[in-house]
């Protein structure tokens, strides 16, 4: 499906709250994709300013991506309308994004739909208020699903 796509120029990453899934997924799209003139940015559905926790940091570190000045963004109309491509974490959050926004489900991909490898669910699972293990197991599946989506995005390009 994506490789039918027109080229993307802009990605949208959106996640509940932008400090731990969302960020880090963006962090890892960036320098791959600006090599190709796409802007990557993220955002979250609730609370800007918010730092990312500290598990998310050290998880990401692992990954060489710092999050350590990471402060939450709020979803905008306009950052929704400049996206070409909107990646989100869960069917709800596409959801909201397609419900809130006038989105349609084609211009909104479920990130974990790209895992290469068997999954359980479509879920990128949130993290949040778990200890750093967890982190990591969903930093791990991000990274995987970046992957593919790289991929297929910059087939076209």
């Amino acid at each position: 499906m994506l490789r039918r796509r027109p080229r993307v120029a802009s990605l949208l990453v959106v996640c509940r709250g932008n400090v731990c899934r969302s960020p880090f997924a963006a962090a890892l799209l960036r320098p791959v994709l600006s090599r190709n003139r796409m802007r990557v940015d993220s955002v979250g559905l609730m609370a800007p300013g918010r730092p990312s926790p500290p598990e998310a940091v050290a998880a990401a570190a692992g990954h060489g991506v710092d999050l350590s000045v990471h402060r939450s963004q709020l979803v905008t109309a306009e950052s929704v309308r400049a996206a070409d491509l909107i990646v989100v974490m869960d069917l709800t959050q596409r959801h909201e994004i397609c419900v809130r926004f006038g989105r349609t489900e084609r211009d909104v991909l479920v990130l974990g739909d790209l895992d290469p490898q068997p999954i359980e669910t479509r879920m990128i699972r949130d993290p949040m208020r778990q200890p750093l293990a967890v982190f990591e197991q969903t930093y791990a599946r991000i990274e995987r699903c970046v992957r593919e989506l790289t991929r297929a995005v910059t087939a076209t390009v």
